[in-house]
Order: C-alpha cells, then sequence, then structure tokens
C-alpha cells in the first residue's frame, strides 16, 4: 500500500473548524431535471405505479426538509425513468460525497478531503471496506448521446483498509500530496470497494495552482491601491474561490486560470495608470460589489464595434435559466444574441442574477416564507436591478430602448421584473416560461414577444398560454410563437432574431405604464 503519499488521521485532527463541504448542484435543479424527465418518458404501466409511489415520498421528504433523503429519491427516479433497476449498489453511489474546505487549491500545501455520505443507503456491509483515491485529468467527450470518457489518471495515492461501513457517522479522512501535479483542473475520485468488488464511488472536480497563495496576496495588495470602480475587478476571483471553498457556490461558476489571469491584467493595467475597459467593445465579463450581500457578483456584457460614446445605444438585460450563469446567452443558444447584438446595434448586458438558482426575486407575490430562499431571491432581484443601473452609467444608453429577455426561470423572471419596474422596458420577451397573469395590468402599455414549444417537458406551454390569453384580454400588443413540437431549450435560439426584429420594431413611450394609486 502506498502510505508515503497519503496520510490518514483522525477526523477529530484532519477537519478544521472552518471546513466547509463542497456545493452539491442545487436541489432545484435536480428536480426540475428529474421532472423535465418524467414529463419526457410519459410513464405507463408498473413504471408509472412506481413512479407515483416515488413522488409520494419525495412530497413527504419535501415537507420534512430531508435533502439528502430527497437527492436519493430523485436519483432512484432518473434510473428508474431510464428504463433500468434501482440496485443497492446505485443507492451506495449515489449516496456518497467528497467534502473538503480547498476545492480551489494551492498544490504546494496538503490537501485535506473526506469521503463522506448524504443519506444511509440500503446496501447491507458486513465488514470494513477499502478504498483508492485517484486523481484523474477531466472526463473527454465521447460523441452525442454517449456518457463522457474518464480522463486518464494524473496521480494515484493507493488503495486504504478500515473504511467504515457508516461514513455519516466516521467520514474517511485523508491529507493527499499534490505538489508533484501540474497546474489545472482535476477530478478527484474516492473508489470504494468490498473484498476486492467495487460497490460505488465519488467524483470532486478541483482546481490547483502552484503558489496560488502568493498571487492570491499580490492582487490583494493591488486592489488597496486601485480605483474603487476596478478593485472588485481585482478582487472578483478571490472573493468567488472563498466562496466555492465555503460549499456556497459549485466551481463550474468559476474559472480560476481565466479569472486569476483576468484580475492580474487589471491590477497591471491600473499600475500603468490605466483603465483596462475604457474604450474596449465586443465581449466583456465585469464585476461589481453587491453591497447587501457583501459579495463581488460577475456579468457580461456585449458592446458593439461600433460603439464610440457618441450616440445613446438601445440595451437587451439577457435572464438566464436555471443552472445557467451570465455565460449562458453567450455561449448557449448556438451563441446568436451577441452577432445579432452587434448586426442590430444593441449593448447586451447578462446579470447572473445572485445564484443559478436565484429566481429573480418573488415578482409582486408574497415572499416566501423560507429565510434563505427569501434571501437569495431578494439578492437575485437586486443583482439583475444593479446590473441594469451600472451599464446605464457605463454607456450611453437610450432610456426609452432598454429591453427585457429570459429563457425557463429567466422568462419567468422575465415575468416577475417586468411587472415590478413597469416603467423601465420598451418591450419583454420571455422564452419557454410561465407567470401571474394578474400582474400583467401592470405593464398593459408594454408590447411582448412570447415563444414556447407546445411539447416542452420542462415547463408547460400552458405557462404561456395563460399569459397570452390575459394579454388578450388586456388589449396588449404581442406576438406569440408556439412551435409544434417544440422542447424547453431548442425553441430560443431560432427565434433570438425574431425577439431582436421585435425589439427594432417598439420604442418606450415616455408616459409611466403603470397605474399610479
Amino acid at each position: 500500500m502506498k502510505f508515503r503519499t497519503l496520510v490518514l488521521v483522525a477526523l477529530c485532527t484532519i477537519l478544521p473548524a472552518t471546513a466547509f463541504p463542497q456545493a452539491l448542484t442545487s436541489l432545484a435543479s435536480v428536480r426540475v431535471g428529474y421532472t423535465t424527465r418524467k414529463n419526457t418518458v410519459k410513464p405507463q404501466g408498473e413504471l408509472k405505479a412506481q413512479i407515483d409511489a416515488l413522488d409520494q415520498q419525495i412530497a413527504e421528504a419535501t415537507r420534512l426538509g430531508k435533502t439528502g433523503e430527497l437527492r436519493r429519491l430523485f436519483a432512484k427516479g432518473i434510473v428508474l425513468l431510464s428504463g433500468r433497476a434501482w440496485t443497492s449498489g446505485l443507492d451506495y453511489t449515489n449516496s456518497l460525497v467528497i467534502r473538503t474546505d480547498r476545492v480551489v487549491a494551492d498544490s504546494t500545501k496538503p490537501y485535506p478531503a473526506r469521503l463522506e455520505q448524504i443519506y444511509q443507503p440500503t446496501v447491507e456491509l458486513d465488514r470494513a471496506l477499502i478504498a483508492r483515491i485517484v486523481l484523474r485529468e477531466r472526463p473527454t467527450p465521447a460523441g452525442p448521446g454517449a456518457p463522457p470518457r474518464p480522463g486518464p489518471v494524473a496521480k494515484d495515492f493507493g488503495t486504504f483498509e478500515g473504511v467504515a461501513r457508516d461514513l455519516r457517522e466516521s467520514p474517511f479522512a485523508a491529507e493527499l500530496d499534490m505538489h508533484d501535479v501540474a497546474d489545472g483542473a482535476y477530478q478527484l475520485v474516492v473508489e470504494v470497494a468490498d473484498q476486492g468488488a467495487p460497490i460505488g464511488a465519488a467524483t470532486l472536480v478541483i482546481a490547483l495552482r502552484k503558489g496560488l497563495d502568493d498571487v492570491v496576496a499580490r492582487l490583494e495588495t493591488a486592489a488597496k491601491s486601485a480605483p474603487e470602480n476596478l478593485r472588485a475587478e481585482i478582487l472578483f476571483p478571490i472573493d468567488r474561490m472563498k466562496n466555492v471553498n465555503r460549499g456556497r457556490l459549485e466551481l463550474r461558476t468559476f474559472d480560476p486560470a481565466r479569472d486569476f489571469a483576468a484580475a492580474e491584467t487589471v491590477a497591471a493595467a491600473v499600475k500603468a495608470n490605466k483603465d483596462p475597459f475604457a474604450g474596449r467593445t465586443g465581449d466583456i465579463k465585469r464585476h461589481y460589489l453587491l453591497d447587501a450581500a457583501n459579495e463581488i457578483i460577475p456579468y457580461r456584457t456585449y458592446i458593439p464595434t461600433t460603439y464610440n460614446g457618441s450616440k445613446a445605444y438601445p440595451l437587451i438585460l439577457a435572464l438566464h435559466g436555471l443552472g445557467g450563469t451570465e455565460d449562458a446567452f453567450f455561449e448557449n443558444y448556438e451563441k446568436k444574441l451577441p452577432p445579432l447584438a452587434e448586426q442590430h446595434g444593441y449593448i447586451v448586458a447578462a446579470p447572473l442574477g445572485y445564484r443559478v438558482d436565484g429566481s429573480y426575486g418573488w415578482g409582486l407575490g408574497n415572499p416566501p416564507a423560507d429565510p434563505a430562499t427569501k434571501r437569495t431571491q431578494d439578492f437575485s432581484e437586486q443583482d439583475v436591478m444593479q446590473v441594469l443601473q451600472r451599464v446605464r452609467q457605463q454607456y450611453k444608453i437610450d432610456d426609452t430602448r432598454i429591453y427585457l429577455l429570459g429563457h425557463s426561470m429567466g422568462a419567468i423572471g422575465t415575468w416577475k421584473i417586468a411587472p415590478k419596474y413597469p416603467d423601465i422596458w420598451a418591450a419583454i420577451a420571455p422564452f419557454s416560461g410561465s407567470g401571474a397573469a394578474a400582474t400583467l395590468e401592470r405593464i398593459r402599455a408594454v408590447p411582448e414577444i412570447i415563444v414556447h414549444g407546445d411539447n416542452d417537458p420542462t415547463v408547460n406551454v400552458a405557462g404561456s398560454r395563460n399569459m397570452v390569453a390575459r394579454l388578450k384580454e388586456l388589449g396588449t400588443e404581442f406576438k406569440y410563437i408556439e412551435v409544434p413540437g417544440g422542447v424547453h431549450s431548442d425553441v430560443v435560439a431560432p427565434n433570438l432574431a425574431a425577439a431582436v426584429e421585435f425589439f427594432d420594431a417598439h420604442r418606450k413611450t415616455m408616459r409611466s405604464t403603470s397605474r399610479r394609486q
């Protein structure tokens, strides 16, 4: 056994008080994935009976707030809906999770990690288990519909005995020596076996960089002497790394190599007494401090190459769907929005919305009862409005031509935010969304283009149809595109041009669109 590269110690001595778990995929995203799969498969017969029983268990676990059990039930449901049997081995695998206090880490320092369980699986285990720990390069694509191929092993830390059967009570803790691993992103894998027979594995994507702590110290020093409007640009990767390491954010919301390099570029420009964003056009990532959350938040903009500040430009505020980020309308939907913005002369601003599941507030309805959800949604709405305010300050914006566009959660957010701030928008464009028809009275003078597929398994087309019916009653100008056979996301790219052309045809009148009491 390779004990030289791994030090196993008692749990009480390896886990400092500051240790946090890595962030799991949001439960809201997992729930939507399960629901979408169920609506796509449309189970019948025995499978339907199994899913109906599972849904009852899901409802009870939701009521009791048993999040670990919910993750187990959703995993089981997705397996069943895929036509496979739910086995004790799958139950065990889905219970496993790797925890660490440093997802993004300086590889010259010992790397602490531990194997835990988020719920107690049903598998019967008669003896202590064996674990093998390896570090792999990131998986590589294997073609359409095929699972990705595991990356080659970058380092094998060895095989170890004495892994507890109940990892909730007795996590398997380790310190890993990463000093000889090249900088980059990797997949840490812990494979568990019972007398040589594999029974489960857990993975965690991590990012390593030699001298990371020194880079952080340099950037913190540079930020102290930077102009206030550029400090967040320099400090963003440090703030984001801390939140990823604390388990508040998933690593996928952060690219350490790119974001640290961008911060160092800004710091170098500041040292040379230059503003690195002055006069720039094209695709630009920006950052600012959301004071209420005390967190630095990213947003992404597209500035047409024709923009020079001599005239006001129209603005599209683009809201991503559940699980997406500020990059969604730049990297997804066939990357069509930036070229359309260039062609038609629009500035685009895409906020994160604080979190990938922030929901952009609660609109004109009642705030959620759960304080944590209320906080997240509040900050989500604030982020959208702060980005709007910042872009209006940074660029010359035509106040009669500000538009709101969103997909899925972003479409739902569009129908939340537009009625709450009705005097801003020249037109709105919700794709694959739903809303509260009663709120449309406040934006009855705001034209709308609405797109939805009639076979959408994620957000039922009835959501848009109900809103359209109310718009007809109000006499609001609208265009409704219902795509025959269209599902949840494939309707966006083909209809983005229609949305931009709709925006081209509409300018806000200066009178209020809301009724004042």
